[in-house]
């Protein structure tokens, strides 16, 4: 009886598939033909076709997002893998977990320079948890099991694998194959803590029944550990209020009693207070970066900190703390549940209910009657209900969506908070929708931000998708601007869009329906009928040009610092 074999690029779709990956997103090139070959013969996993490798890195970013699975995205060499670095590094600084695999030449062309030949490797090793190059068909197995194993556990993160055209078209006996995946993963030195120090956790527990202002940060650390059942019981048996990073937005709900909403830079005046005024911080999750720090030396400059996260490098790099936890936060907080008393902090929020109700989030009128964009967001959260997931651009349109829209569940929002990556919301959101058919998805982006990667509109129409694109129309690159005029004095040097093209054509080019709104009269009407549409629609708000994102805590400043819409906050 013949024996069968199995090449290299069937390999990786079924070791792929035996992981539990069903989509992957992907441009076509010289360099994974023999893959492209074997995905046309291969249904268990669909292929989304991209139309640029960068769209294809944020919408695997984009499901990983919604759907708490890996994502998965295939580029060529050369070019089509150095597209994907923006999307790598976004997923990598925001740890999010990603396969990223790129066909290279074949091995005996290494090095010489060959035609779209790019050290994809090199390049990628400090933006990647882990980067392979696949030199022997008979590691591929390994390899595959590895990252997926990588990529998932401890601190998520994106993986690259390279694999050469020569290792695409070996072939291996299936049997073979079936004896190496068979095999145990085996990675040395690897070996995440998901288990917190007994002793530290009875450390922090007594700190925290003695603390009399104490505040809990919540970050991406609680939607990645899916930790949030156990920090709504914390937080309520402990009666600690509760405020978020940009990226831990949802983790804790935006309606909750003990919600000050997201901290830092644009955060709300209550939850940036309440850091000045805590005696105890409970950062969960975390990696106090400067834009919730400002300066660091001054951030939670009375308080004491508890420091849990499960990556240990993030203890201490940024902030000094008093009682470290290296970790697995579900762990942490369900031993901290077991053994926490009833507590009661009813001055501690009392107060802090005195400063939401006195500095709420607000703005002025637009000039003209023109639309504000807080107002077209205000809108649009009454519409959605806390039942959409959101996925913004980066800049205002953000910052914006993080202030005004309510997330009350995990996973509601998906925006580019450590790379800060222009042009991710429209992709992002694709994949948010191939990940989560039945949901209503929403990107938000700005006029700017949506005009790097709207290219991907096509999928929108080619797989029929229900997608909403909101664009938020200022003829600026808001943030920047807005930067410009506080601290350079209103020189506004390239962020005039005015010479925009026209969306609705482009609404039209890609076969979408469009919707323009511009004025106060028809904002509900309009917003509400093409938010309940079946069909995908581009929502193009024209909005007041001049704006601002306040508050503002300015770069490497303090709360008392913080900017409101007459000044420095503290003499308003």
């Amino acid at each position: 009886m013949e024996r069968k074999k199995i090449n290299g690029s069937r390999i990786l779709l079924e070791c792929l598939y035996r992981l539990g990956i069903t989509e992957m997103f992907g441009y076509p090139g010289g360099s994974v033909i023999p893959i492209y070959d074997e995905i046309y013969k291969f249904d268990k996993i669909k292929h989304y076709f991209s139309r640029h490798e960068q769209g294809a890195a944020h919408e695997a970013d984009g499901y990983a997002r919604a759907s708490g699975k890996v994502g998965c995205c295939l580029a060529t060499s050369g070019p089509g893998a150095t597209n994907l670095v923006t999307g790598i590094m976004t997923a990598h600084m925001d740890s999010i977990p990603l396969l990223a695999i790129t066909g290279q030449v074949g091995m005996n062309m290494l090095g010489r320079d060959a035609f779209q030949e790019s050290d994809i490797v090199g390049i990628t090793l400090p933006i990647t948890k882990m980067s392979y190059l696949v030199t022997d068909i008979m590691d591929l197995p390994r390899i595959i099991k590895d990252s997926y194993y990588i990529a998932s556990t401890g601190r998520p993160g994106p993986v690259l694998i390279d694999i050469p055209k020569n290792v695409q078209l070996a072939e291996i006996y299936v049997e073979d194959f079936e004896k190496l995946y068979a095999k145990e993963i085996d990675l040395p030195g690897y070996d995440p803590t998901i288990l917190g120090h007994p002793k530290q956790v009875k450390a922090a527990i007594n700190l925290i029944k003695k603390a009399k202002k104490p505040l809990i940060i919540a970050g991406a650390g609680v939607l990645k550990s899916k930790s949030s059942d156990e920090l709504m019981e914390f937080a309520r048996k402990a009666d600690i209020p509760v405020t978020t990073t940009l990226l831990g937005l949802g983790a804790f709900p935006s309606n909750d009693e003990l919600c000050l909403g997201m901290l830092g830079m644009h955060g709300t005046v209550a939850a940036n207070f309440a850091t000045n005024e805590a005696d105890l911080i409970i950062a969960c999750g975390i990696r106090f970066d400067d834009r919730i720090t400002g300066d660091p030396d001054k951030f939670c400059k009375n308080a004491q900190i508890i420091h849990i996260d499960i990556d240990p490098a993030e203890i201490g790099k940024n902030k000094k703390v008093d009682i470290p936890i290296v970790g697995d936060l579900k762990n942490v907080l369900e031993n901290f549940n077991k053994s926490m008393d009833e507590l009661e902090h009813k001055e501690w929020n009392d107060q802090l209910n005195e400063w939401k109700n006195e500095y709420p989030f607000t703005y002025e009128e637009g000039k003209e009657g023109r639309l504000m964009p807080q107002e077209v967001l205000q809108k649009l959260d009454k519409i959605l209900e806390g039942k959409a997931i959101v996925a913004t651009d980066v800049g205002q349109n953000q910052m914006w969506t993080a202030q005004y829209l309510s997330f009350n569940r995990p996973n509601s929002i998906l925006t580019s908070g450590g790379s800060g990556t222009m042009g991710f919301g429209v992709p992002a959101a694709i994949g948010a929708q191939i990940a989560m058919p039945n949901e209503q998805v929403v990107a938000i982006v700005g006029d700017g931000g949506f005009q790097m990667t709207f290219q991907e509109l096509m999928m929108v129409k080619q797989y029929d998708l229900k997608l909403k694109v909101m664009i938020l129309n200022n003829s600026f690159l808001g943030m920047v601007r807005q930067w410009q005029e506080i601290f350079n004095d209103r020189r506004y040097s390239f962020v005039d869009l005015s010479v925009n093209p026209n969306f609705s054509k482009i609404a039209e080019a890609y076969g979408i329906d469009y919707v323009r709104i511009e004025n106060k009269a028809d904002l509900e009407d309009k917003l509400k009928g093409a938010i309940e549409s079946d069909k995908a629609v581009i929502i193009e708000c024209i909005v007041e040009k001049e704006a601002n994102v306040l508050p503002m805590i300015p770069a490497g400043k303090t709360v008392s610092d913080m900017v409101g819409k007459k000044g420095v906050l503290k003499d308003e």
